[in-house]
């Protein structure tokens, strides 16, 4: 060290407290600030994490339905929300196709037998919305149109999510 430093220094023992309190003081803040960054960060991260769930939701359940409804010949819709939603085709082979969506405690379901056979039952969707006509069936001059909400998540970080499509669909007999 130089002389002038070493002059400086030599009554010096330590920190004061005035030292050590500003360094406190800043530490915590530095630390404020991280957490709440990263408290931030995993509440969005988690928010990300929903939407791109329920978002997976509605395209699959969407998917199928438009699938089977663009091949189906006759359709039958119960209930208020158009479910259960049953879709049935024949094809060249006469082979007859029924598919029947049901949705039951926020879960879509897909039941699909050939030639009257026993159904194989696929869910499709959890997490579907059924309040206040959040996941509706509609047809009307040969277009169905099919709306999915799907919600996950709890209270007021809940994430919903719709798909809405019109499907054409083909000739009735």
């Amino acid at each position: 060290m130089s002389g002038k430093l070493r002059h400086i220094l030599k009554g010096r023992r330590g920190f004061s407290l005035l030292e050590v309190v500003l360094a406190l003081f800043i530490i915590t803040v530095v630390g404020a600030a991280v957490s709440t960054a990263t408290f931030q960060m995993v509440r969005q991260s988690a928010k990300n994490r929903d939407y791109t769930t329920a978002s997976q939701f509605t395209m699959n359940a969407v998917h199928w339905i438009s699938r089977d409804a663009e091949m189906s010949q006759s359709i039958g819709i119960g209930g208020p929300t158009g479910f259960p939603l049953t879709l049935s085709w024949v094809d060249w082979g006469n082979t007859t196709y029924r598919v029947v969506y049901t949705v039951v405690n926020g879960q879509l379901k897909r039941s699909y037998s050939v030639n009257n056979g026993t159904p194989v039952q696929t869910l499709l969707a959890e997490s579907v919305n059924m309040v206040s006509e959040n996941t509706t069936c509609e047809f009307s001059n040969r277009t169905l149109t099919l709306r999915v909400t799907s919600t996950v998540g709890e209270g007021a970080h809940a994430v919903s999510v719709t798909n809405m499509r019109e499907i054409f669909m083909r000739s009735m007999p």
